[in-house]
């Protein structure tokens, strides 16, 4: 029986951290966004999957340095040079749009810059991949019409995929367990069309797979990289698949390593500047090296004696630290 092998991935999140002209020389994050996608193209990059889809915010926003943008596409070209088809949603931290398009055009790169549906021969089988770019208040009657101007049905596809970057009811997100039931951003998995074999999807940063009833199973392979203290907890990596006619045979999350992150309270009420740094200095210690850490600091505003300069001689030269006032989330300080 023929099978297509496909290599999903999301929310790679390029750019984050990663200024071209830094005013101040400490470890930056956009590294590690790098590697990971670097380790998720490797099963493509070594013939071990047909095709690869990327579910969307390759990069972290829609004004992203030329640099960083060749180094992306550059990746994808690769791959595509191999012979490996690869087909990109533009997400919502892009806008839906793709940044310097043109830097990214090949044959056997497709984008899903409109509603439209691509179909291609491998493995033996049709696969017809109907999706477009991320849409906000995309509640029922809006999701149909978007999925209409697909022109899926015109694809005779064997295997039938729909590419988006979007929250589906029963998605789970964050330390909390939120779960995304109703609301104008949520799609329902009833309103997908069985004759569709699954849904590949980015915009959910913890992998998942939402399946049961009729519905196409929803397959979330999550961030490459955790973005956000809120991902502490979650493993990262992509999805390797098997599909045959009509049916997902088999799915696989295959897990990247990742830095550990940290949230640490230092509580500066009756200590002096010195007595704080020594308590820093202790908390950060105790911790991994290479840690992402936060420090929440109770009050509306940091200490004097926590300034970045006085963090960064503490602090290991490999951790990235971010300092937060409780009372005043928005004035965070890296350093």
């Amino acid at each position: 029986m023929p099978r297509v092998r496909v290599l999903l991935l999301a929310d790679t999140h390029l750019g984050t951290d990663d200024p071209q002209r830094p005013r101040v020389e400490r470890r930056r994050r956009g590294p590690d966004f790098f590697a990971a996608l670097e380790r998720a193209l490797e099963p493509a990059r070594s013939g071990r999957v047909d095709l690869v889809v990327h579910g969307g915010d390759l990069f972290n926003q829609s004004r992203v340095h030329a640099s960083v943008a060749q180094r992306a596409y550059a990746a994808l070209i690769e791959i595509a040079d191999r012979g490996v088809p690869v087909f990109v949603v533009p997400g919502n931290h892009e806008r839906a749009r793709l940044p310097f398009p043109l830097l990214v055009s090949h044959p056997l790169i497709r984008v899903f810059d409109r509603p439209r549906t691509y179909l291609c021969q491998v493995a033996g089988l049709r696969v017809s991949l109907a999706g477009f770019p991320f849409a906000r208040r995309v509640g029922s009657a809006a999701f149909r019409g978007l999925l209409e101007e697909t022109r899926w049905r015109e694809a005779d596809g064997e295997v039938r995929l729909l590419c988006v970057h979007q929250a589906f009811d029963g998605a789970t997100v964050g330390v909390q367990d939120y779960t995304f039931r109703v609301g104008e951003d949520v799609i329902h998995r009833d309103h997908v069309p069985p004759a569709f074999t699954a849904v590949l999807a980015g915009h959910i940063h913890r992998a998942q797979v939402l399946d049961g009833g009729w519905a196409p199973p929803v397959l979330y392979p999550g961030a490459t990289e955790r973005t956000s203290f809120a991902e502490r907890e979650e493993r990262k990596g992509y999805l390797l698949l098997s599909l045959a006619e009509e049916r997902l045979v088999e799915q696989r999350f295959v897990e990247l390593p990742t830095r550990p992150m940290e949230v640490l309270l230092l509580d500066p009420r009756g200590r002096t500047g010195a007595q704080l740094r020594e308590r820093l200095r202790r908390l950060l210690g105790g911790l991994d090296p290479e840690a992402v850490v936060r420090i929440d600091v109770p009050g509306e505003r940091l200490p004097r004696a926590l300034g970045a300069a006085a963090v960064r001689e503490i602090a290991p030269a490999s951790m990235n630290v971010t300092l937060r006032p409780l009372d005043a989330p928005r004035r965070s300080r890296s350093a």
